[in-house]
């Protein structure tokens, strides 16, 4: 839903969304076209892989993490999207200024992801490191799932710095 709210709420923009599930990717990527949203691209993959590959470096404005934490068991930690593995690729595609916005329900990732992200050394923070609201004009599902069941979502807003 997040996909399709950006690309109608900034239709200026080039927007590329990945799906480690192929169905679902294939399934934003039907519903965009169907609504004629030409500015929408939607990958099924793991985003690890995706961004490792992309280029140029320094190309994009903003890269936009939704609640990436799906795997509860100790033996499925390694699959988490966290650490250099996800960091040093979203510092090597963002623009100097560029942001990079994170948001999950899970209180212990949010402080591991801001931890990560502090010790990366290539993002600047707010000084209490959570922004209070998605400054995007755009939510995805999980999003409103959470809002309407009255969870906390912790969001992180990062920037590049140059």
């Amino acid at each position: 839903m997040f996909l399709i709210e950006r690309a109608q709420a900034a239709p200026e923009s080039c927007i590329l969304g990945i799906e480690i599930k192929r169905k679902w990717a294939y399934l934003v990527s039907e519903r965009a076209q169907r609504l004629g949203l030409t500015n929408v691209r939607v990958f099924g993959a793991d985003a690890r892989d995706v961004l490792a590959r992309l280029t140029p470096g320094a190309s994009l404005a903003r890269i936009f993490m939704h609640f990436p934490d799906p795997w509860w068991k100790k033996r499925h930690a390694h699959r988490r999207l966290r650490g250099p593995s996800l960091f040093d690729p979203a510092a090597r595609l963002l623009r100097p200024g560029g942001e990079l916005f994170v948001q999950t329900d899970v209180e212990d990732r949010a402080a591991t992801l801001l931890e990560d992200l502090r010790a990366h050394g290539a993002f600047s923070l707010p000084p209490e490191g959570y922004v209070a609201e998605n400054p995007y004009r755009a939510r995805s599902n999980r999003e409103k799932r959470a809002i309407a069941d009255g969870l906390p979502v912790y969001r992180i807003l990062a920037t590049r710095t140059p």
